[in-house]
C-alpha cells in the first residue's frame, strides 16, 4: 500500500469519528439538529481538507 492509501483510509475513519463524537456532544446541547448535524459533518471534513494540505506538501 502507498502512503496516500494509508493517509485516506485513516483520514476517513479520524473524520468519521470525530463527526461522531462532536455529533453526539452537542446532541446534549439545546442546539438544533440541523445544525448539530451540520456542524458534526463540516468541522470533520475541514480538518481532513487541512490534514491533506500539510500532507501533501511533504
Amino acid at each position: 500500500m502507498t502512503n496516500k492509501n494509508i493517509f485516506w483510509i485513516f483520514g476517513i475513519l479520524q473524520a468519521i469519528t470525530l463527526g461522531l463524537i462532536v455529533f453526539f456532544l452537542l446532541e446534549t446541547t439545546s442546539i438544533g439538529k440541523d445544525s448539530s448535524i451540520l456542524l458534526s459533518v463540516l468541522f470533520p471534513v475541514f480538518t481532513l481538507i487541512i490534514e491533506y494540505m500539510i500532507y501533501s506538501k511533504k
